[in-house]
């Protein structure tokens, strides 16, 4: 883990209802390279609006996300040469993989094909070279046996496996989490994790929304604390489960420990 910020948050803020509902209430935070990010809270709290601000799947009401120098809430940036540009959002969403709650693949195709159509499209991968890196992806979450097979023919924690390694395809410098393993059979949540665990393990800067107060305290480097759109208190897994400071959180845990 390092302290260089590759992605940093100012002054968030995400109201609906004619500003009478406050998903987002001024939250200012950074992600730093390496850092295996999870965030918690009740339902409702903010977490997963956040998170799909990250990269503008959610529009914010004000405030800033500066990623690679560039405030992505803004149409145009001063270049280097000085000169107005526009913000290419798409360009940015490459390097962010996303993986949702609901696993999001094209059930008519196979997962083989699932996986090469953004490479292949986006990127101009060749078929060949991107088919040679799924099956590869594959095989490290053990699935290599089902690139042939369709989406009903799996499993939930087959099919989340999928998700995640269709989103390593385009080589992201930062994943995004948002409650993978929520729509799971309990015992699937487990193989979904272990994978989660690996990347962690490797390097992978990760941002993850998340129930899984196991994972948040044995993966996590930093946890985040939200409650009716605000950041309430942040730290290291330790400091957060063990001496928590904010009687909300303290009320929190006391209820999911």
């Amino acid at each position: 883990m390092t302290n260089d910020k590759l992605i940093q948050v100012k002054n968030l803020k995400k109201y609906y209802n004619k500003d009478t509902i406050h998903a987002l209430d001024d939250v200012t935070v950074d992600v730093n390279k390496g850092d295996v990010m999870v965030v918690i809270g009740p339902s409702g709290s903010g977490k997963s609006t956040l998170l799909r601000s990250l990269n503008l799947l959610e529009t914010p009401t004000d405030g800033e996300i500066i990623f690679h120098g560039i405030d992505i809430t803004k149409k145009s940036f001063i270049n280097s040469q000085g000169k107005k540009e526009r913000v290419n959002i798409n360009l940015h969403r490459q390097k962010m993989g996303m993986v949702f709650q609901h696993f999001n693949l094209f059930p008519h195709k196979t997962i083989l094909d699932n996986m090469i159509l953004s490479p292949v499209r986006v990127l101009g991968m060749s078929k060949a070279a991107a088919k040679e890196k799924a099956l590869r992806l594959l095989k490290r979450v053990g699935l290599e046996d089902r690139a042939s097979a369709y989406p009903i023919q799996l499993s939930g924690g087959q099919k989340q496996r999928v998700a995640i390694v269709r989103a390593l395809m385009m080589e992201p410098e930062v994943m995004l989490f948002d409650e993978p393993t929520s729509a799971l059979d309990p015992e699937m949540v487990g193989e979904v994790l272990n994978v989660m665990k690996e990347l962690a393990n490797e390097g992978m800067t990760m941002v993850v929304v998340t129930h899984e107060m196991g994972f948040a305290r044995e993966v996590g480097n930093r946890v985040l604390f939200m409650d009716e759109g605000k950041l309430v208190e942040q730290g290291a897994p330790r400091e957060i489960f063990e001496n928590p400071q904010h009687p909300r959180l303290q009320e929190f845990l006391s209820k999911v420990l």
